[in-house]
């Protein structure tokens, strides 16, 4: 399910992974004399900005999750507050329109999930990606 150049949370595919991939096909470019470019996006921040009812969507159609399976998501994601608390002060609670649960297991998978498509839209591009979590490596080359 997830893109083929993903490097996080695959066994086997790490920061290594990725830097060795994207510098070697780099290196192999301009040995044959084409100019390069590598552009980094770190989306650190973009797991607070999924919009859930894209996301779902997305299980949906993009992954075949329907069902129980669906509403356990949207109930999941749907509907929940955050509040701040500081000893015994507490802030009132704002619905969350967005983002993913932070500090859950599912977080990055539905994180990844919901990006996923950023690989084939570069790609349909002439150009190259690697994904490793929240960063993600745009490069390609091109003769002289």
């Amino acid at each position: 399910m997830l893109p083929k150049f993903q490097s996080a949370y695959r066994s086997h595919h790490s920061t290594e992974t990725a830097v060795a991939k994207v510098l070697s096909d780099i290196l192999l470019a301009l040995d044959k004399g084409d100019l390069a470019c590598l552009a980094l996006l770190d989306l650190s921040a973009a797991s607070d900005t999924v919009d859930h009812e894209v996301l779902l969507q997305r299980l949906h159609i993009t992954y075949g999750v329907n069902g129980v399976a669906h509403d356990w998501f949207r109930s999941y994601l749907i509907g929940r507050h955050q509040y701040v608390r500081v000893r015994a002060s507490q802030s009132s609670p704002v619905l969350m329109r967005y983002g993913v649960p932070q500090r859950s297991v599912l977080s990055p998978i539905l994180f990844l999930l919901y990006t996923a498509d950023i690989a084939a839209l570069v790609g349909s591009h002439g150009l190259h990606v690697h994904l490793y979590a929240d960063d993600t490596h745009v490069y390609g080359s091109c003769s002289p």
